[in-house]
C-alpha cells in the first residue's frame, strides 16, 4: 500500500492533465459560474503563494504563514483551486471527477510527504504537528513572505495552471454561446 501511495503522489500531475481533459470535456462553463469559480480559484491560488512564499522545501519544518494553521497550505489550496474549477464547470460529473482526483492524489501527497518528513525530521515535525513546534525550536523555521521563494519553490507553474483552466472554460463557454 505504501509503494501505492508514493506512486499515486508522484503521478498526481500527469493526472492532473489527463483529468483536464475530461473536465474540459464535460464541463458546461457559464459567464456566471466562471467569475464565481475563478474567484474561488484564485483565493486558493492565493493561499499556495504564500504557502510557497514561506517554505524552504526539505530544509526544514516550516511554522510561518499559513503553516501556523494548516500542515498542508498548498495542498488546501489545491483543494479550493479545485472547488472553484468544479463550480466553473457548471457540471455535476466534473465536480465528481475533480473531487475523486484530489481526494486520491492529495490524500496520497500528504501521506507521502508526511512519512519523508517525520524520517527528515523526526521528533520536530511530530512537535510542529502537535503544535508545539516554534520559533525557537531549532528545525521549525519562522520567516517573512518572500515573492523569491514563492517562485523558487515553482509557484509560478500552479498559477500558468489555473489560468490555462479557467481561460480554457471560458473559451468553451464561448463555444458553447454562453457569453
Amino acid at each position: 500500500m505504501a509503494d501505492l501511495t508514493k506512486r499515486l503522489a508522484r503521478l498526481r500531475v500527469p493526472l492532473g492533465f489527463a483529468f483536464a481533459l475530461f473536465v474540459l470535456w464535460f464541463a458546461q462553463p457559464t459567464g456566471r459560474l466562471l467569475l464565481v469559480g475563478g474567484i474561488i480559484a484564485a483565493a486558493g491560488e492565493s493561499l499556495r503563494i504564500w504557502a510557497a512564499g514561506h517554505l524552504n522545501k526539505s530544509r526544514e519544518v516550516t511554522s510561518s504563514g499559513p503553516y501556523q494553521w494548516f500542515a498542508h497550505p498548498l495542498y488546501v489550496g489545491s483543494s479550493v483551486m479545485g472547488v472553484g474549477l468544479a463550480i466553473a464547470s457548471g457540471s455535476v460529473l466534473v465536480a465528481l471527477l475533480i473531487a475523486v482526483y484530489l481526494g486520491s492524489t492529495i490524500t496520497a501527497a500528504v501521506r507521502s510527504e508526511e512519512a519523508f518528513l517525520r524520517s527528515k525530521f523526526g521528533d520536530a515535525y511530530d512537535r510542529y504537528r502537535r503544535g508545539e513546534g516554534g520559533p525557537r525550536d531549532q528545525m521549525a523555521a519562522t520567516r517573512r513572505f518572500s515573492t523569491a521563494q514563492a517562485m523558487a519553490n515553482h509557484e509560478y507553474r500552479a498559477i500558468v495552471g489555473v489560468v490555462l483552466a479557467v481561460l480554457l472554460l471560458a473559451l468553451k463557454a464561448a463555444y458553447n454561446g454562453a457569453f
